[in-house]
């Protein structure tokens, strides 16, 4: 769990709403579901297997009921399980986007904490291989929304892991080959070799890299319709110029997952360097208890994102507040809180300095608070009924100073606002 201050809040909100004006353009509706649900909602969802329901999940008894409740540690099943008891999707597909907070059990690591923040899509009733290239375009979106460019930019990897069936074959596969190998498999992998041998290929053992080289490739066991799948997303990704590579190792951590998954990393965060994830899930409706419906979806880590995001110079840039108000004097300062309501109902964010420190002080919190322009009210601007502002955003100097009557403080900020908005476009 971590604390997070006002100043590292900005940083998150800025980008929260960043993320959430990309999905609303592409025409998702938001869900809110509940942090606690039923335990056996993840089993049936998740997987018995999987590590999050084997050794991560948060899970207690109701004393008043005596049934067994968890912290989500994802929302993908939650979603899907609120989209079967609300038939949502009963008329019509649906897109839906969610926010929140998750919970796992987990060594707590860099950009990774127990309790850690997800951005998520699901596109639930969708089966075409376009509405996962939408995803992945979404993605593209968001990373250009927020500035990830460069080194920075996120590498988008995908692989088929195929049916149930195609999938049930290769894990076979799998199990023979690595049964061949079990001096090589360490404690953890050797509890995956008995239980999903599938799972061995997501391992973060460096002593098994060569060994998941060797083993069989899910591409023999794939049917006509999977690759045909495939390579038609292939395809329609380079008409859109998006660059990625096929991993065949890549097999994501959740068993309800079906053909296309997919992942995008970032070099620099190291060797937890996924920052968003996904891919397609059709039998997850159905065990949950919904009729058959095509399903694909993605999350976003926030911790990780910000990590990345706060290393992008170009947020130092970004101001928080519209005008931060400065004064000297008891006088300065009513007339001050007076312009602060006034230029707040006009949709402009402003902060008032409260306290008697000396304008010296005032002025450096104001750069401090990322404020856009400084008002500041003295002797002078008492008499005169004229304000002293200054555009903090541009290098300092009297050229971005100047004075502004009183009156017009309000359509100044306005103005000046809707020109910078205009320059950044």
């Amino acid at each position: 769990m971590n604390d997070l201050l006002p100043e590292k809040s900005r940083v998150w909100r800025n980008l929260e709403k960043k993320i959430a004006t990309v999905f609303s353009n592409y025409g998702f509706d938001e869900i809110r579901t509940p942090i606690l649900e039923r335990t056996e909602l993840f089993l049936r969802g998740l997987g018995e297997v999987t590590d999050i329901v084997e050794k991560e999940m948060y899970s207690f008894e109701d004393r008043l009921n005596g049934k067994t409740y968890s912290l989500r540690p994802e929302n993908t099943a939650a979603v899907v399980r609120a989209s079967v008891q609300h038939s949502l999707t009963y008329n019509e597909p649906r897109k839906l986007w969610y926010y929140g907070p998750m919970f796992r059990h987990e060594r707590p690591q860099a950009g990774r904490y127990r309790q850690f923040f997800q951005f998520g899509v699901e596109m639930l009733g969708y089966d075409s291989f376009e509405s996962e290239v939408e995803l992945i375009l979404m993605c593209n979106a968001v990373w250009r929304s927020i500035g990830l460019d460069g080194n920075l930019r996120p590498r988008l990897k995908l692989n088929s892991i195929g049916t149930s069936e195609e999938r049930g074959s290769y894990v076979q596969a799998l199990g023979e080959f690595f049964q061949k190998h079990v001096g090589v498999l360490d404690n953890e992998n050797l509890k995956r070799l008995k239980r999903n041998p599938l799972r061995i290929l997501d391992s973060k053992n460096d002593n098994l890299v060569k060994l998941k080289e060797e083993a069989p490739k899910i591409t023999a066991f794939l049917g006509d319709a999977s690759k045909t799948h495939f390579e038609n997303l292939l395809s329609l990704l380079d008409g859109h110029q998006i660059n990625y590579e096929v991993d065949l190792k890549l097999v994501r951590g959740l068993d309800y997952y079906n053909s296309t998954v997919f992942e995008w990393k970032i070099s620099s965060l190291g060797a937890q360097d996924t920052v968003c994830g996904g891919g397609r899930y059709d039998a997850l409706v159905p065990l949950l208890g919904g009729a058959p419906t095509g399903a694909c979806g993605f999350a976003i880590g926030m911790e990780r994102l910000v990590e990345i995001f706060e290393a992008n110079s170009r947020e130092r840039k970004e101001t928080f507040i519209d005008l931060y108000i400065a004064h000297t004097g008891r006088e300065a300062k009513a007339i001050a809180i007076k312009l602060a309501e006034q230029v707040r109902k006009a949709g402009i964010s402003v902060k008032v300095d409260l306290t008697d420190a000396s304008l010296k002080t005032q002025v450096k919190r104001a750069f401090r608070n990322s404020a856009e322009f400084l008002a500041i009210f003295g002797e002078e601007e008492v008499k005169t009924g004229n304000v002293s502002v200054r555009w903090l955003s541009r290098e300092e100097g009297e050229a971005h100073q100047r004075k502004v009557p009183y009156a017009e403080m309000v359509e100044f900020v306005r103005k000046i606002n809707n020109t910078s908005g205009n320059e950044s476009q």
